[in-house]
């Protein structure tokens, strides 16, 4: 038996102390079991767990002298979850295939001569939950109960320790009573005693503080009648075997002495509020009865109780007392009432504000990590069995949700259901796929965007057509100038005609022109395809889109006005249907955690009947889950079928087949817009690319012809310079003037320069004649605006006829039109007919053709799908 508490004077209580062990030595035995059992290696690898059950053993059987009481609490309960541990993993018994070294030894805590000694590992479980309740009744009477918090925190500390001594005695006290040396402390009986004593006292320290609070004399009496009934269980427990000679006399006459203070306690407690309502009969009848327990337990209890509790007993039976003598004259005064007998009085009320504190979750060793990696084979087996078929389950019943789930989907898909509703609402929309469609052709510009792409074609077109007149221009202007000069000076005039050498330049613009008509002729074909389809095409300018479809009315005429409720009915059937569907999602997560949660290796470790029948229990857990998913697949089918019934009623009240006929209409509407969108854009498209690659053509072939004009320009200047000297009378050696000049054959890439003659020295003073004045070819009109320098500079003379590179191609700026010919100014090429269309036919003779090779860059018309009708 502790020391009383010296708190105070009135309200001593006991404490429990820890029980005594003998030194043991458990890191040997079971790392020699992992050892044989397993290999040297996994005992290296769990040293570290050894080496702490080692320590933790240690520190226990220190005693809670060197600890403080927390510290002490946390040292037991964490070597008991460790114990759980070593119980799920290595056997031990005197069996010798188990750990058969190893004997747990500890004294009884109220008879400390008295051990117990045992090669089972519950023994040293039940000893350490019991010191557990020790240690925390150690801290509830340690607390200093002359202040509210004091009182609170102790009333918690006995609360856990009634809550160690229950869970113990549920447990883990029945098997540690089956070995053949046991104590009596760790039996049932006296285990359930301790909790009700402790429930007792926790009980206590809250009536201390409501009497503290000053509660109403009812109140008082409620808690303080259950603090009295504890004491009298426990001291029931007392006073029968096997425990009536196992405790100090002490104990006992402390645990009737509390009893009987109580009880008058509230008997005293109850008089006062009789008094406050005249019960005076009763008042009187419970008065006595508080005065008769204090004197019972005076008379039969033993000696040994505390004097303060003697003190505290002695003054409250002063004050029975005193309020009885006060009660009786006054009700032979005034009330003359008839006094019941005590027998006859009912039971005072109690109010109960304790219970056991729950150890589950504190004690829970499931989440502990010491020796995890240590799995017998034979309980590995079982688990994985016992894995497949907890996985069975949960895949059976998962597809059952998954049938569920997709049979709602597809009945609800029959019934158009929830979308019919969200059209009468005005909320339906788009199947996904066409919705998709639908702004992926709203994004690139819509039916609207095609004019301003419309009118992209029309610019590069245009642009093209000037690129043809102007290199056209230049060609007619070169061959103007040598016509002239040919005119002028006749047969001295001896250089290939203009028209010779551009035949290929001007059958290449030919075929450009011929080109650019046909391309006009399909742009017309694409303008008039999008004006005969304006109407269709517009529907997909509407945003949204949904705008565009037929809504669902309702009729024009009700006979009953019914609408309302019969659409209210069928969309709380469809929320009761979402309900249902959740409520799955619910239990098909719940079942995914119950097998998380769910480890039976520490019991497959342990058990020691058939694997089958502990199967069978925990497999049990999962049964109320499955009851609860065939509920709910029975209650969707009942509403589904239901839901039938109603959208059958709605669908004719509502003309739904009209509806959906006139939906399916739009759909199809949309689709074919959405085709004739894209075969539109395609075309395009497939045009810009061609007026691009067009004009890139062109462009070669004007720098060509830019290149030819400036070659026969200087030509030109040096063959009037010798048909002038010619006139002149100058003399040339051997009349070899004409004869410097040389044209390449076709295919060549550039002339051969003319070899310059040598004066004849004998003649020099004809130099002194004047000269005739050089030819100035006529001015000519100005080059048409988007004609281009062929070269940046004339210091350097490239080669003649040779192709350069052009500047990029001509893109127009938006709402600028260049300036065009007035010759050339229609819109395409219909009826046009340039120069080049009419060439006369190449002169045969000895002249080589025109030096023009270079392949066109344009591809083909056959090439392109631009052109097809």
């Amino acid at each position: 038996m502790a020391a009383p508490s010296s708190t105070t004077t009135t309200n001593i209580m006991l404490a429990i102390v820890e029980k005594k062990t003998s030194s043991l030595d458990l890191y040997r035995p079971l790392r020699n079991f992992i050892v044989i059992n397993y290999s040297e290696r996994e005992a290296q690898n769990l040293e570290d767990d050894l080496q702490t059950l080692k320590q933790l053993r240690s520190d226990v059987e220190r005693g809670g002298t060197a600890d403080s009481p927390p510290a002490r609490r946390d040292l037991l309960q964490n070597y008991y979850k460790a114990l759980c541990a070593v119980e799920s993993r290595f056997p031990i018994s005197p069996d010798k295939d188990h750990v058969n070294t190893v004997t747990f030894t500890w004294f009884d805590a109220f008879k400390p001569k008295q051990k117990a000694s045992q090669q089972n590992i519950h023994l040293e479980k039940a000893a350490v939950l019991f010191n557990l309740g020790a240690v925390h009744s150690q801290i509830g009477l340690s607390s200093d109960r002359s202040a509210v918090e004091g009182r609170r925190q102790a009333s918690h500390s006995f609360i856990a320790a009634a809550g160690a001594f229950a869970f113990l005695r549920d447990n883990v006290a029945m098997k540690a009573s089956v070995g053949s040396s046991t104590t009596l402390d760790l039996s049932v009986e006296c285990v359930g005693m301790l909790e009700r004593l402790m429930l007792a006292q926790a009980q206590e320290c809250v009536y201390e503080n409501t009497i503290a609070k000053g509660s109403s004399p009812g109140v008082c009496a409620k808690i303080s009648r259950q603090v009295g009934l504890f004491y009298e269980e426990a001291l029931a427990a007392l006073h029968v075997a096997p425990l009536n000679q196992h405790f100090d006399k002490a104990w006992i006459a402390h645990v009737q002495h509390k009893a009987a203070l109580f009880y008058a306690e509230a008997c005293y407690r109850y008089s006062l509020e009789l008094h406050e309502k005249e019960e005076i009969a009763e008042e009187i009848a419970r008065l006595k009865s508080g005065v008769n327990a204090l004197l019972e337990a005076k008379k039969t209890s033993p000696k040994g109780a505390a004097q303060q509790l003697l003190d505290a007993i002695n003054k409250l039976e002063i004050n029975l007392n005193r309020n009885l003598e006060r009660a009786v004259k006054e009700n032979d005064r005034v009330y003359l009432m008839r006094v019941p007998p005590v027998s006859s009085l009912p039971p005072l009320p109690t109010f109960s504000m304790v219970k056991p504190m729950p150890m589950n979750e504190i004690l829970d060793a499931s989440r502990e990590k010491m020796f995890a990696s240590l799995v017998p084979d034979s309980s590995a087996k079982s688990l994985s069995r016992y894995t497949e078929m907890v996985d069975e389950i949960i895949r059976t019943q998962a597809e059952k949700l998954q049938q569920g789930s997709e049979l709602a989907r597809v009945r609800l898909k029959e019934m158009d259901l929830p979308d019919s509703i969200l059209a009468l609402e005005g909320n339906f929309t788009l199947p996904t796929a066409l919705k998709e469609d639908v702004e992926a052709v709203q994004i690139c510009g819509g039916p609207a965007g095609l004019e301003g792409e419309l009118q992209q074609l029309k610019d590069l077109r245009r642009v093209n057509h000037e690129l043809l007149v102007q290199t056209e221009e230049q060609l007619q202007k070169e061959a103007t100038e040598d016509a002239q000069f040919r005119n002028q000076f006749g047969t001295r005039w001896t250089r290939p005609q203009s028209i010779t050498l551009t035949k290929n330049l001007q059958d290449r613009l030919n075929r450009f022109a011929a080109n650019l008509k046909q391309a006009a002729e399909s742009d017309a074909r694409i303008e008039r395809s999008i004006r005969e389809h304006s109407a269709l095409l517009s529907i997909l300018d509407c945003r949204p889109i949904e705008s565009a479809l037929p809504s669902l009315a309702r009729p024009i005429m009700s006979l009953d006005a019914s609408e309302d409720a019969i659409v209210g009915a069928l969309k709380q059937s469809l929320r009761q249907l979402e309900t249902l569907g959740a409520q799955r999602a619910g239990l098909e997560d719940m079942l995914k955690e119950m097998k998380r949660k769910d480890d039976i290796l520490p019991k497959l470790m342990t058990s020691t009947g058939s694997h089958e029948d502990l199967f069978r229990k925990e497999i049990s857990k999962y049964d109320h889950v499955c009851e609860e998913i065939a509920k709910n697949l029975e209650a969707q089918e009942q509403l589904l079928m239901h839901i039938q019934a109603q959208n059958d009623e709605f669908a004719v009240i509502f003309n739904l087949e009209d509806y959906k006929a006139s939906r399916e209409k739009s759909y199809k509407q949309i689709e074919a817009a959405i085709a004739k969108f894209r075969e539109v854009k395609e075309n395009i498209n497939e045009g810009l690319k061609f007026y691009v690659t067009l004009q890139d053509a062109i462009t070669i072939v004007k720098q060509q012809c830019s290149d030819f004009v400036m070659t026969r320009s200087i030509q030109c200047r040096e063959m009037i310079d010798d048909v002038q000297r010619q006139i002149a009378g100058l003399s040339f050696q051997d009349g070899k003037t004409t004869a410097g000049y040389s044209y390449p054959s076709t295919g060549h890439a550039h002339l051969t320069q003319r070899s310059n003659s040598q004066p004849d020295p004998g003649n020099t003073s004809n130099t002194s004649h004047p000269q005739t004045p050089i030819y100035q070819p006529p001015q000519q009109p100005t080059v048409p605006a988007y004609t281009q320098s062929p070269y940046g500079s004339s210091q350097h003379l490239p080669p003649p006829y040779h192709a350069s590179i052009s500047s990029p191609p001509y893109t127009p700026p938006p709402n600028q039109h260049p300036t065009v010919s007035h010759e050339y100014g229609h819109p395409a090429y219909p009826g046009w007919q340039g120069p080049y269309y009419n060439a006369p036919p190449q002169q045969t003779g000895s002249m080589p053709p025109a030096p023009y090779t270079v392949p066109s860059p344009y591809p083909p018309s056959h090439q392109s799908g631009y052109y097809r009708q």
